[in-house]
Parts: structure tokens; C-alpha cells; sequence
């Protein structure tokens, strides 16, 4: 019986001890055992795996890809226009050793504090120097896999790899922006100027070219209109000619009505002249004077 209440306690603590000795790795982690701070052990393989009981201690880490966002940033390329970038990161704990060495007891937040130093210290280096039309073009992914390979390089030092960095958004700075709107808003007012002031100088071009065309057309119908007269005269007057030589009385009857036609108005019906004038041969009978 006395043997059995010493043994007891002592199996109580074997067994405490031997549970205090076993942790298990999840497939989703590795883990480093520590001793006074030194690192012992590295566990990657999932599965059980055992330590010292008090003396050491287990830190597991996530072996995971992880995502890490990187707030906006204000870059500036060669042509001085400046661009706010938000960029995220995706990368995994590599080398748990050297990453334990490197943040020490910090962890993924001091790690995620030194690896957005790394992604915005490459992002400006890279972006500024470029033209930021080829940031807000389709030549950005190549920007970002330099970003990314720059960024591995310096990432190696804390333990981790950089798997993948992405531009997700770039746009100008609000004030920027608005003088953007404004000088684009000027550039296609200059532009609507100049298309009007075109079309106004066609429109000038085209009305003076109608208006010569008025002006021949007008010069060429009166020319016409003066060769046909003639014409209509110079027949007229061969007609008269061939009248007069075939019967020189009708001729001279022809004319005198013409003659008291034009003279003889209705508001100017008052003629001063002798009754025996030749004038009036026609009046006074219609064989005229004898």
C-alpha cells in the first residue's frame, strides 16, 4: 500500500512529462523547437515529433502562401507625373531557421513590416524609372515581375519567397487629376476650335466657289443672251430690208405704227406740231400721203 501512494505521483508526472514531450505539426505549418531561445530543432514533415518537456518549447509558423496588401503609395516616374499604386504581395516562409533568426520573436508582423519596406522601396525604384505611360499600360506586367524579382532577392534575408506581386490599382493623385480633366478638357476644346475654324474655311472656299460659278454662269447666259439678240436683230432687220425691198409703202405704214405706239402714251397724249406734218400721213388716211 505505501509502495503504491509513491508510485502513483510519479506516474501522474511520467505521464505529464511524456504529454508535455509530444506536439504534433500540422500539415499546414512547420514548427522550430527552442531551447533557451536556439533554435534546436526545424520540424517540417507533419506528423508527431517531441521535445524536451520544460526545458524546451515549440513556435510554428504557417506554411501557407500568404497574401499581404501594401497601402497606397505615392510614386513618381520619369516624366514627373505622379501615380498613387496599391500593390499585394503574395509569398510563403521559406526557410523557418533563417526567419526566426531574422524577426526573432516578432514573428509574421515584424516580418510583414520588413517585407512592405522591401515591396514599397522596390515599387518606387522600379516605377520611377519609367514613363507612366508604360505603368498605365499593358507594359505594367513586366513592371511587376521586376517589382517581384527585386523584391525576392531581398526577401531572401528574412526567410521568405516572394511569390508574386500585382499592380492593382494606379491612379493620379486627386489634384492631379483634376488638372489632367482640365488640360484635357482645353486640348479638345482646341481641337473643336480647330475643326470649326476648318470647316468655317471650307465653307468660305466652297461659298466663293459658288459664287464664281454665279457670277460665269450669269457672264455666260448674258453672252448668250447678247449673241442671240444680235442674232434676233440682224434677222429683224434682214426681214424689214426684204419687206421694204418688196413693198417700200407697207414698210413705211409698219413703221409709222410703231412709231404713233411709242408716241402715243397714255400719260403723254399731247404732241405740238403742224396737222400737215408727215407724222400724221397714216392718221389722216391709210394710203398716207399721195
Amino acid at each position: 500500500m505505501r509502495k503504491t501512494t509513491y508510485l502513483l505521483p510519479i506516474l501522474v508526472i511520467a505521464i505529464a512529462a511524456l504529454l508535455s514531450s509530444i506536439f504534433i505539426v500540422d500539415e499546414r505549418e512547420k514548427a522550430l523547437v527552442l531551447q533557451f531561445g536556439r533554435v534546436v530543432t526545424v520540424k517540417e514533415e507533419p506528423g508527431l515529433a517531441f521535445k524536451l518537456p520544460l526545458i524546451q518549447e515549440v513556435v510554428t509558423y504557417d506554411d501557407r502562401i500568404l497574401s499581404r496588401e501594401v497601402g497606397p503609395l505615392e510614386v513618381t516616374p520619369l516624366d514627373d507625373r505622379r501615380l498613387i499604386v496599391d500593390a499585394f504581395a503574395r509569398y510563403r516562409i521559406a526557410d523557418v531557421n533563417q526567419f526566426r533568426q531574422a524577426v526573432g520573436a516578432g514573428g509574421v508582423q515584424v516580418a510583414e513590416t520588413r517585407l512592405d519596406s522591401i515591396l514599397r522601396s522596390q515599387t518606387r525604384e522600379v516605377l520611377g524609372s519609367v514613363r507612366s505611360d508604360s505603368v498605365l499600360s499593358t507594359d505594367r506586367v513586366s513592371l511587376m515581375n521586376r517589382i517581384r524579382d527585386a523584391a525576392i532577392t531581398d526577401a531572401r534575408a528574412l526567410g521568405l519567397e516572394v511569390i508574386d506581386v500585382r499592380l492593382k490599382r494606379t491612379d493620379l493623385p486627386q489634384a492631379n487629376l483634376e488638372a489632367t480633366f482640365a488640360r484635357m478638357r482645353a486640348e479638345r476644346e482646341r481641337e473643336a476650335a480647330d475643326e470649326i475654324a476648318r470647316g468655317n474655311e471650307a465653307a468660305q472656299r466652297i461659298r466663293a466657289q459658288a459664287d464664281r460659278t454665279v457670277v460665269e454662269l450669269v457672264s455666260d447666259a448674258k453672252r448668250q443672251s447678247e449673241i442671240t439678240r444680235g442674232e434676233a436683230d440682224a434677222e429683224r432687220n434682214a426681214i424689214f430690208a426684204q419687206s421694204y425691198g418688196a413693198d417700200p409703202e407697207f414698210f413705211e405704214f409698219y413703221r409709222s405704227l410703231s412709231a404713233y405706239r411709242s408716241a402715243l402714251q397714255a400719260d403723254n397724249s399731247t404732241m405740238v406740231m403742224s396737222p400737215d406734218s408727215d407724222f400724221f400721213d397714216y392718221l389722216k388716211s391709210d394710203q398716207g400721203r399721195n
